[in-house]
């Protein structure tokens, strides 16, 4: 099993004056990386990777610190990825149950690699900003794919506990 993430919402690429490498999580984008935490936090959970760009960095950052577990950059998710370069991952035994930050034109991708091996769709491939596929290879032959819309969570107010 794997999770699929797409980077939360960032700031508008045509306002943001910096290398687009560098372009952060907006306010919802940092709401929808706290999301994540809700929403995977009853799932087995192993290593995290995750696209170079701040923006992907900073959706998965929230979650691997509630793990205990350093984010791991990965070329192959980056904006320059390819669907057969990440559907590679995916088979890595050593990655099973890691959480994958990417970029939404890589989820498409990936998502057309894994048709062609078979893929059940939980609903109609889609892929906006903060959104998950939880990915399961079914038995040794094709992949089922669960999809989890964004949630955006407001942050713990200062002095409370977190859950």
């Amino acid at each position: 099993m794997l999770y699929l993430v797409r980077h939360a919402h960032a700031g508008s690429k045509a306002k943001w004056s910096g290398p687009d490498v560098a372009r952060p999580l907006s306010a919802q984008g940092r709401k929808e990386a706290l999301g994540l935490i809700e929403q995977l936090r009853a799932h087995p959970m192993g290593r995290v990777l995750s696209s170079p760009t701040e923006r992907c960095l900073q959706t998965v950052q929230p979650l691997a610190a509630r793990l205990g577990r350093p984010v791991e950059p990965s070329e192959a998710l980056g904006v320059d990825g390819t669907g057969p370069g990440v559907a590679e991952l995916l088979y890595d035994p050593a990655l099973d149950r890691a959480v994958l930050c990417t970029h939404g034109e890589i989820i498409g991708k990936v998502l057309n690699e894994l048709e062609r091996a078979g893929l059940e769709l939980s609903d109609p491939p889609r892929w906006p900003k903060g959104c998950t596929w939880i990915l399961e290879p079914e038995s040794g032959h094709g992949w089922k794919g669960t999809y989890l819309a964004p949630l955006a969570v407001e942050p713990a107010a200062p002095g409370s506990t977190p859950r």
